[in-house]
């Protein structure tokens, strides 16, 4: 058994956001993380597009910014990342929260951050991994569907899970109505996860990870029985 993350002490953890776009779930976690108490210090916002939109938000809440243009590197994934690499650690970054950064980093830049790296996901992992996720559930007609925080491992979509959220498909859904419903969840999950990792009471065991004091009492079901 070890921690995931152990905080260096009082101070709160210096954490960067890395997005590609309009950055909604950044925007949750820099709402909760303008809380004094919130465990998590957000230091940086960087996206690997100069168009990102989520830049302006970040700058006007007062939290530097910074660009690594990934297809300036045509290809070379290990130039963009020892770029994105600097900038972290002229930050002094210590958590990396990934909120629709859409770039598949490498074994070795997860392996140097694992445990220290979260990525939220629209469904309910293993499930659904990759792209298109609300039209694949509506597809194959499951009654539930939602997200995932989990930490960051070499593969797609995968790393041991901290927390999950559940909403209905409802009959009348389409892919816009269910990723409305899931993203409201997902602006709520994603702040509370990554509190949990930066106060150090996420442990690792045997390949998953617990929160200490979690309470996961109770059953969800759809159609109610």
């Amino acid at each position: 058994m070890s921690l995931a993350f152990v905080p260096a002490g009082p101070a709160r953890a210096r954490t960067a956001i890395l997005i590609s776009g309009r950055g909604s779930n950044m925007a949750a976690l820099l709402a909760a993380a303008a809380d004094p108490a919130y465990p998590a210090q957000v230091v940086l916002v960087l996206a690997n597009k100069a168009s990102a939109a989520g830049l302006a938000t970040a700058a006007a809440a007062g939290i530097p910014t910074a660009v690594v243009e990934s297809r300036g590197f045509k290809g070379d994934r290990a130039g963009f990342e020892a770029a994105v690499q600097a900038e972290l650690a002229r930050h002094g970054v210590e958590l990396i929260a990934l909120a629709g950064f859409m770039r598949v980093l490498t074994e070795g830049f997860v392996a140097h951050w694992f445990g220290r790296m979260v990525n939220i996901h629209p469904s309910l992992l293993p499930s659904f991994p990759g792209l298109e996720t609300h039209e694949r559930a509506l597809a194959a007609g499951v009654r539930l569907h939602g997200c995932t925080v989990h930490l960051v491992s070499p593969g797609v979509d995968e790393g041991p899970i901290l927390a999950q959220a559940a909403v209905p498909v409802l009959a009348g859904d389409d892919a816009d109505s269910l990723a409305a419903r899931v993203l409201a969840q997902e602006h709520r999950l994603y702040p509370a996860a990554l509190a949990w990792l930066a106060a150090g009471r996420v442990r690792l065991v045997a390949g998953r990870a617990l929160v200490d004091a979690a309470d996961g009492a109770g059953a969800l079901a759809n159609p109610l029985p």
